[in-house]
């Protein structure tokens, strides 16, 4: 009895061996597996490749779209106007929005949260990263004091010198809300010049043509020129700053 006990033992022993040494050399069998419909999309899925695709183009699922194809909610995310070429975004950008009071409420809460730390609340380049780095212009001094809001929508877009874009945080319409706040910030008054720039522009009236209109009635200056070739009294970078010009 002991020794069939013995022979038994010794038999699974050598089966159970086998077994596990066949599966270790079949590392590319995944095996038997449960219901795999679950697991497995029946219908073609663009992002996942399991077999080959025997009706699309190259086998895959995943086909590239139509030319000028433009994804959901990014139509006119980003202006055709070359990063280097803001004296072009100062002639031709328009703001499509109006001039109210509530979007300049929520332009300022847009610019709190994306430029304050920067900028500062007045925009006069103050804010804890602007006093730790420098470089931060003063909205309301130089050849900042008359930027349009085509050049201001392109640098939030594009960005500036030190200043990196910001084209991927917010999209067009909340880039012209903040544009239309720094308009109210180059009064140097901050917040509290929100009536004057309501005031000049009309209360609720909205922008006939674009933000370089032929006079701007902030600073009754051409705003196609927008303080283009004339040098910052506040460069910021050390350098010669020319507002309008390419990085």
């Amino acid at each position: 009895m002991t020794h069939s006990l013995k022979l038994g033992l010794q038999a699974s022993a050598i089966l159970f061996g086998s077994v596990v040494a066949t599966s270790c050399n079949q590392a590319d069998n995944p095996g038997i597996e449960y219901a795999p419909q679950m697991y497995e999309s029946i219908p073609y899925d663009p992002l996942r490749q399991v077999s080959t695709n025997t009706i699309n183009p190259m086998g895959t699922n995943e086909r590239t779209p139509v030319v000028g194809t433009v994804a959901r909610g990014k139509e006119d995310y980003y202006s055709h106007i070359p990063k280097d070429s803001v004296t072009t975004a100062e002639r031709k950008l328009r703001n499509p929005l109006a001039h109210s009071k509530a979007n300049l409420e929520e332009g300022k809460t847009l610019y709190t949260r994306n430029c304050l730390h920067c900028h500062g609340e007045a925009g006069d380049g103050q804010g804890l990263v602007g006093v730790k780095f420098k470089g931060v212009p003063n909205y309301s001094t130089g050849a900042y004091k008359t930027m349009n809001e085509g050049h201001i929508y392109h640098v939030i877009q594009w960005g500036r010198n030190r200043m990196m874009p910001h084209g991927s945080q917010v999209n067009p319409e909340e880039r012209w809300k903040i544009a239309m706040y720094v308009k109210v910030l180059q009064l140097g008054k901050g917040a509290d010049g929100m009536a004057d720039y309501l005031k000049a522009y009309g209360g609720n009236a909205s922008m006939s043509g674009d933000s370089t209109q032929a006079k701007d009635p902030m600073t009754q200056k051409p705003t196609g020129q927008a303080g283009a070739e004339k040098g910052s009294e506040n460069p910021g970078q050390g350098d010669k700053g020319r507002n309008g010009s390419a990085n």
